[in-house]
């Protein structure tokens, strides 16, 4: 390698990754008869200093849907530039798209600059990809006067579209989209939501539970305009939470699969993880799994986590096993991971990428006849027990020992960025919720809702904001560490960090059956330096 050009060394790393990521097959590699198409666009994902991984999927032929294994070998070529036109390639390679990684192909490109744009582009017999834009990140002690996130959770094909990714795909101010989990759903059509609420059908039709099914999936997710416009704009750090396999999914199962009529859970956790590693721009990490660490510059560390791998199964709501320290939601070496990661940082902010919420949450007073559709939009009984066992309320040894760590190690600055709720929220996350204020915050959470997936109004069938406010007014009188929630809207987060503050800003759709739909701003939090607690903003970052 010391004997070769810069270039050429580019060129060999992406071609090995690729080639460790995505196993070729037996034959050949050959251009089929028709010309290829990339009919699910392209993305990037998680940005080095030095680098950023490429992902595209190529049709070789009209036969090769995903999830099909059919269509012939085809070299894909791809290539980075300093400049839309690429006028100045700087990074080009050769991958082999097969059957047997779905057509998908990763280029693991390194010796880029650091904090600096650059367009990509894949090519297949001679047809173009589209070309698209990312961004390395900053030397890992580079002194960064900010970075910018969009920030979103949970997307439901059927629920509606995907209007909140177009309006982040428009701005060029972010240095990456952060997907906190559920990127796509498992449910067969019809499901949730029921079939009167249905925008836009489900491909496969059924619950997802094979390779095939779950790649089919993937494809169709990844048909959306919007979605392809959001990953032609920006780099993504994604990690999955349940629906990537399956609702409330532990380690040894989950709420919708039953192994006689759907076979063995460990081999649909294998199907729904290849998939999602073909199909998402996502370095595999440890375990092959999607907790890891990336860094930008000395103003923050983000700390991303798997908190389906490892988990034990949920208990029912009001159960004091609740406070077993036998259980776990991060299991043992990655909560060793984070704790170490945590103290060892040396950045200005630690912000951990969290799929479920960590805050304490319980019910309080709320109305009869918002009782049962806010606990079946949390999974709880309809009495109203109160903690939801499938955050960190049902696993509290875990946060107990996370949080005394912070305390004892006087580690500030963290912020939990979480999805999951189909809620926006702004909390303090308190030594102990009892009694706080009395008691001290240890870290700070911020909560976005959902892109599509349903929340209060929908499961009321009401308008927005027409009754959800009693409750949100009895949430907060329960929980004095939840400084802001709203049930009801849809859209989107932007994180905003800089050496003095990091900012939520959060944006709703005004409809999100409408693909056309408008998004407003709604309200803004932020965490100053060293304060460890959250306060409103009147304006958002501009």
């Amino acid at each position: 390698m010391t004997h070769i050009s810069r270039r050429t060394a580019v060129t060999a790393v992406a071609g090995a990754a690729t080639v460790a990521l995505l196993p070729l097959a037996g034959a050949a590699p050959a251009y089929a008869a028709d010309p290829p198409a990339f009919l699910h666009g392209v993305a990037s994902g998680d940005p080095l200093p030095d680098g950023i991984l490429l992902w595209t999927r190529v049709t070789p032929s009209p036969d090769a849907v995903p999830g099909s294994g059919r269509g012939a070998a085809v070299d894909v070529d791809w290539e980075v530039a300093e400049d839309e036109a690429f006028g100045k390639v700087v990074a080009k390679g050769t991958v082999t798209a097969t059957a047997a990684a779905d057509h998908t192909v990763k280029a693991d490109v390194r010796g880029l600059r650091p904090a600096t744009a650059y367009w990509y582009r894949f090519t297949a017999g001679g047809v173009h990809s589209p070309a698209a834009r990312t961004r390395t990140a900053p030397t890992a002690g580079a002194a960064v006067p900010g970075i910018r996130f969009g920030v979103v959770s949970c997307a439901n094909w059927e629920s509606g579209h995907f209007a909140a990714y177009r309006h982040l795909a428009d701005r060029r101010d972010l240095d990456a989209v952060l997907h906190l989990g559920d990127y796509i759903y498992e449910y067969g059509t019809g499901v949730y939501p029921p079939a009167a609420q249905v925008v836009r059908q489900h491909a496969p039709a059924h619950e997802i539970v094979t390779l095939a099914d779950y790649r089919t999936r993937h494809g169709r997710y990844k048909t959306d305009a919007h979605l392809q416009a959001l990953h032609q704009a920006h780099p993504f750090v994604a990690i999955w939470d349940d629906h990537e396999f399956a609702n409330d999914a532990w380690t040894g199962g989950a709420e919708n699969h039953t192994p006689g009529a759907e076979g063995e859970w460990s081999a649909r956790v294998a199907a729904a993880k290849q998939a999602y590693f073909e199909w998402m721009p996502v370095r595999p990490s440890i375990a092959g799994t999607t907790y890891r660490r990336l860094r930008f510059g000395n103003l923050a560390d983000l700390h991303l986590l798997d908190l389906r791998s490892f988990r034990s199964q949920q208990v029912k709501a009001g159960n004091g096993k609740v406070d077993d320290p036998e259980r776990t939601i991060t299991g043992r070496a990655q909560l060793d991971w984070l704790k170490t990661g945590l103290a060892s940082s040396d950045t200005t902010w630690r912000l951990v990428g969290n799929p479920v919420m960590i805050s304490p949450f319980a019910f309080g007073a709320l109305p009869a006849h918002l009782l049962e559709p806010l606990a079946k939009l949390l999974g709880l009984p309809a009495g109203g027990i109160a903690a939801n066992t499938d955050q960190w309320d049902g696993y509290t040894d875990d946060r107990r020992e996370l949080l005394g760590h912070l305390d004892e190690r006087g580690i500030g600055n963290t912020v939990f960025l979480t999805g999951d709720i189909h809620m926006s929220w702004a909390n303090d996350v308190p030594k102990k919720a009892a009694t706080y204020p009395l008691s001290p915050s240890l870290a700070t959470e911020f909560v976005v809702t959902s892109v599509s997936s349903d929340n209060l109004d929908d499961l009321l069938g009401v308008a927005p904001h027409t009754v959800s406010l009693a409750a949100a007014a009895a949430v907060q009188a329960a929980n004095r560490h939840a400084k802001w929630v709203d049930m009801d809207s849809h859209g989107y987060g932007v994180l905003d960090v800089t050496p003095e503050q990091a900012q939520m800003d959060y944006y709703a759709l005004s409809d999100k059956r409408d693909p056309k739909s408008a998004a407003e701003w709604t309200r803004s939090y932020r965490t100053r330096s060293g304060t460890q607690r959250v306060e409103r903003v009147r304006t958002p970052v501009r």
